[in-house]
């Protein structure tokens, strides 16, 4: 068995991984996607709800509506952290 190619592509595998999870290099670009990503959730969330709505699914609504609630919170400790990143940068420069 030739251990070469299998060896390069554990190692490819590994850095890959550790490239994914690398931070991103400007925080403000990753705090803007991040708040563009809560966003499009809380605009899902609030359909799943109006459908649940008219389905007419009590324990379903109870739901879309706790976590509808958690997006919203999640959005905001977003634009919080987004807020304090470019105070951050401000007095970086």
């Amino acid at each position: 068995m030739h251990l070469k190619p299998v060896i390069a592509a554990v190692l490819v595998g590994f850095a890959g991984g550790a490239l994914a999870q690398s931070p991103a290099k400007d925080p403000l670009t990753a705090d803007r996607a991040a708040i563009k990503a809560d966003e499009n959730q809380i605009k899902q969330d609030k359909k799943k709800l109006k459908a649940d709505r008219k389905a007419g699914d009590k324990a379903a609504v109870e739901a879309d509506k706790a976590k509808l609630k958690a997006d919203e919170q999640k959005l905001k400790a977003d634009k919080q952290k987004l807020k304090a990143d470019k105070q951050a940068a401000k007095q970086a420069k």
